[in-house]
């Protein structure tokens, strides 16, 4: 009761000015990710453990720095990005060690509906940041960019989303993840494919675009409109 005492006074603590008067600092989560995630996804949570102070660090920045309406949409879509990732592994080191993010739990809740994720004074689940927040922005690549601390999840980028590269570093998020044999085995008449896919059917099969159409705009195999799809089962175990 005591950790999970402090784990909230450090994700509550609120003030009462500032919230969006500027930009929040995204260089302090970048510089965290560059010393502890592989540029192949892994990531070293023993050692990330050790330097908590500079995540939550950054939370603050999330919390006293929430998007307003003078900000462009790239740069909402960043930011949310960014909350979305780095409370996930808040959420992670506050119980690691751990085999699996579905061994974490806070008051009865998972981590995806544990409302704790303070951001511009508001506080929030993960699953409200990616379903009521990310998806209704309506590109579909944002579910290759959030991370969920697992094996089969696309890889957390060991750097920070910006807006200014946003859409470059999208776009490589989806193809690294597409084109990775441990998530999807591509072929012209038969697919094996990230339950990710099942998902999030809806996202990938807009204005009439089948979910080939979309796996074909950044797979490295050309995929027959009526290949056979099957979905590869789903790896919980935590992505270090």
């Amino acid at each position: 009761m005591k950790k999970i005492a402090v784990f909230v006074s450090v994700l509550c603590c609120t003030v009462l000015s500032g919230f969006g008067a500027t930009q929040p600092d995204h260089s302090i989560w970048d510089r965290y990710l560059g010393n502890y995630v592989s540029s192949s996804g892994t990531v070293n949570y023993k050692s990330m453990k050790l330097e908590m102070d500079t995540l939550d660090a950054y939370l603050i920045q999330l919390r006293d720095h929430g998007p307003t309406g003078e900000w462009t949409k790239n740069e909402k879509m960043a930011y949310y990005i960014n909350a979305y990732n780095a409370y996930t592994v808040k959420f992670v080191l506050s119980k690691y060690p751990v085999e699996s993010v579905k061994d974490i739990s806070y008051s009865g809740k998972d981590i995806w509906n544990f409302k704790m994720a303070n951001l511009g004074g508001t506080n929030y689940t993960l699953n409200q940041i990616e379903n009521d927040i990310l998806r209704k922005m309506g590109d579909a690549r944002i579910h290759f960019a959030i991370n969920c601390a697992s094996y089969s999840c696309p890889k957390l980028l060991n750097k920070a989303y910006t807006a200014d590269k946003l859409n470059s570093q999208l776009t490589t998020a989806t193809k690294t993840f597409i084109n990775d044999t441990k998530h999807n085995i591509l072929a012209e008449k038969k697919i094996q494919i990230s339950e990710l896919f099942s998902w999030y059917a809806t996202d990938f099969t807009v204005d009439g675009k089948t979910l080939i159409d979309f796996l074909n705009q950044y797979s490295a195999v050309t995929i027959s409109a009526t290949a056979k799809v099957e979905y590869m089962p789903y790896n919980w175990s935590l992505n270090d």
